[in-house]
């Protein structure tokens, strides 16, 4: 029975079900290409199902880890650039887990938009299959949603959930191991990866700059492939490293940068003292410091400042440790020591500066 009116249909609300057929058919020979031990990375089930004793664990814990990308999302959609963005959503997820020791086993997305551009969001989804592949956890899910009203035109959202495993005896930090004079290893950033973007617009356009123009601090590139460089993928890396054996401790340097990231995984009554001219920070960091007006302090409390993840180590495995990530490809230099703590929580010590002239 109708009501005499014109017929309506889900599609005249703004949601197209056939779109978001034809965008899984366009995405899938990229999710099986992340095919791993435990499963076999196929979309479309109600579920993504994992086999842990197929992937060789055998007393395992799991691990998870979820995360977005921010207001990061904004500079791409403004630059019309998508093929990195699912990078940054994969990693900030895979190293949260990696961190603990863990392997990235699998990974589902959610991709939210007020009208779905097939096209665009292929490439998206195609950048989350990438990382995935690069970080060994399998694509085995996911959500594409069309919320017509919810979302500005040509705005869309991500978030992402991905899960991991470690044998029951592996798992970090292992605080009980950390002492006085164990040394701090400092793997680089690949920029400032995905956090404190909403500083970052500001200052774009406070100093009234675009992402196509040049950058202030290197007239090679531009502003926009500075701050689109995605997060780095430590995964493989750290994964390797720690089977060298002498790492008691890993950080993700994400928000809240140095200072308040590693008291995380440190022990009671241990501080962390770092020598800031160990490292020289990218361009970028420094830009964003002048004319944001930040003191240093507070770069260090927001950004990366040029070191994305930092490995806790046994003094005589130092040298071990930064060749295995060196041989990984990744640039590790030794930034400091843990020393006995001044107050009641583990805390981060800085000594000399990061932005010296």
């Amino acid at each position: 029975m109708t009501s005499g009116r014109n017929p309506l249909t889900y599609k005249d609300s703004g949601v197209d079900i056939h779109a978001g057929d034809a965008l899984v058919d366009k995405i899938a020979p990229a999710a099986k290409a992340t095919a791993r031990p435990g499963t076999a990375a196929d979309l479309g089930g109600f579920g993504g199902l994992f086999d842990l004793k197929a992937a060789g664990f055998k007393d395992p814990l799991l691990v998870a880890s979820t995360d977005g990308v921010g207001t990061k999302l904004k500079l791409a959609i403004e630059a019309g650039r998508f093929d990195t963005i699912g990078q940054d959503l994969v990693a900030m997820c895979v190293n949260d887990i990696v961190v603990q020791g863990a392997e990235p086993l699998f990974f589902l997305d959610y991709y939210a938009t007020g009208a779905l551009k097939i096209d665009e969001a292929a490439v998206v989804i195609e950048g989350i299959a990438r990382a995935c592949k690069e970080s060994g956890c399998a694509l085995i899910g996911g959500e594409t949603a069309e919320m017509p009203g919810l979302y500005a035109k040509g705005d869309f959202d991500l978030a992402g959930f991905s899960v991991g495993a470690v044998e029951r005896t592996q798992v970090l930090p292992k605080t009980s191991a950390m002492k006085a004079g164990d040394v701090l290893i400092g793997i680089a950033s690949s920029g400032v990866h995905s956090n404190g973007y909403s500083l970052v617009r500001k200052v774009l356009a406070v100093v009234g700059r675009t992402l196509s123009d040049k950058a202030p601090f290197d007239a090679n590139t531009s502003l926009g492939e500075v701050l689109l460089a995605p997060t780095r993928l430590y995964v493989k890396s750290t994964l390797g490293a720690i089977k060298q054996g002498g790492i008691n401790g890993l950080a993700h340097i994400t928000g809240g940068g140095i200072t308040e990231n590693l008291p995380r995984v440190l022990k009671t009554g241990l501080d962390a003292e770092i020598d800031l001219t160990s490292w020289q920070p990218p361009a970028v960091f420094g830009w964003l410091a002048h004319e944001a007006g930040l003191p240093e302090g507070e770069m260090l409390r927001t950004f990366n400042c040029g070191v994305g993840l930092i490995a806790v180590t046994e003094k005589e495995r130092a040298n071990d440790i930064v060749a295995a990530f060196e041989n990984a490809g990744e640039r590790a230099f030794e930034i400091g020591t843990l020393v006995p703590s001044q107050g009641d929580e583990p805390a981060v010590r800085y000594r000399g500066s990061l932005f010296a002239e």
